[in-house]
């Protein structure tokens, strides 16, 4: 099975969430009215899309209904799935992996996936060909570097890792000086999520930046948070709150296979203006691929 059928297999839970409430809309109204609007704006936030980006929707979809004189359910259901889509193409989910070495900090808190999704992301280079190095920098969560080892193993890949409780920032140096040394591709470093204590993850956070800085001046840069899909908009508050401590550049969705809230990707590519980068439809390893935004509205949407 091709990852596109993966996708939209794994979007079946949210496609049916959706076409249900649209269809169950457009199902009792005859007229295209405000009444027509008014469900259709229930139907948007009950699908996990969230209040400010349905609010969006809906304002663009009454404009574009009266500019174009649309007056059947049917066109307008159409334009809504258009409006939807032009949403997750507005923002750049492509990964920057331009320059040797390329780094990327995978930051998140415990439970959503953060060690499973770096090992999966490690073996979607390896299979590209790119030469990948890891570093367990999350060196105070019980288990993560053996969890990380584990990973490496599965995807082939070498881990740059210390003993557990050391300096974070440490292992990222020595994993820099072990990525110019052996010519590797992309540097993945598992970084730390606590949220409780926002003041001590930023500052562990600018520290390894500026490890990265001076050892690797010239590479570039990304720093992907890894959300679960099936938490809804409880993902999108976690968004908000990572924003504010760290310069994130991407996403990372997990677990989109098992839940109907995947209309999340909609509000977190309107409402946080960072794009999802990856997204994950299954246990496997071969099951997290980056993110695009055609092939997702094709799935969201294939009838």
């Amino acid at each position: 099975m091709g990852f596109f059928d993966k996708l939209k297999q794994g979007l079946s839970k949210t496609r049916e969430s959706l076409s249900s409430q649209f269809n169950n809309v457009f199902a009792n109204f005859v007229a295209v009215d405000e009444d027509l609007f008014d469900s259709l704006e229930e139907a948007l936030i009950m699908a996990d899309i969230g209040v400010e980006t349905t609010e969006y929707i809906i304002d663009e979809l009454r404009d574009r209904v009266t500019y174009k004189r649309i007056t059947d359910g049917n066109a307008v259901k159409e334009e809504l799935k258009t409006i939807i889509s032009e949403i997750l193409s507005e923002q750049d989910t492509a990964v920057n992996i331009s320059t040797t070495p390329s780094v990327i900090l995978v930051i998140g808190v415990n439970g959503v996936g953060k060690t499973t999704s770096i090992g999966k992301i490690a073996a979607h280079y390896t299979q590209m060909g790119k030469k990948v190095l890891l570093a367990a920098a999350d060196t105070f969560r019980a288990a993560a570097i053996d969890q990380l080892d584990i990973w490496a193993k599965r995807a082939k890949v070498d881990l740059i890792k210390h003993q557990e409780g050391s300096d974070p920032a440490a292992v990222v140096f020595d994993a820099c000086s072990a990525a110019k040394a052996r010519g590797v591709d992309v540097l993945i470093c598992d970084t730390a999520g606590r949220l409780h204590n926002k003041k001590n993850l930023m500052a562990e956070l600018e520290k390894i930046n500026r490890v990265i800085s001076r050892e690797l001046p010239e590479s570039a840069r990304e720093t992907l948070l890894v959300l679960d899909a099936s938490t809804g908009q409880n993902a999108v508050s976690q968004a908000k709150l990572f924003a504010e401590t760290a310069d994130i550049t991407g996403i990372i969705l997990t677990k989109l296979d098992g839940t109907a809230k995947g209309g999340i990707v909609i509000s977190i590519s309107k409402e946080q203006s960072v794009p999802v980068k990856f997204i994950g439809v299954g246990e496997g390893i071969d099951d997290l691929r980056e993110f695009d935004s055609v092939d997702f509205a094709r799935a969201l949407f294939a009838e």
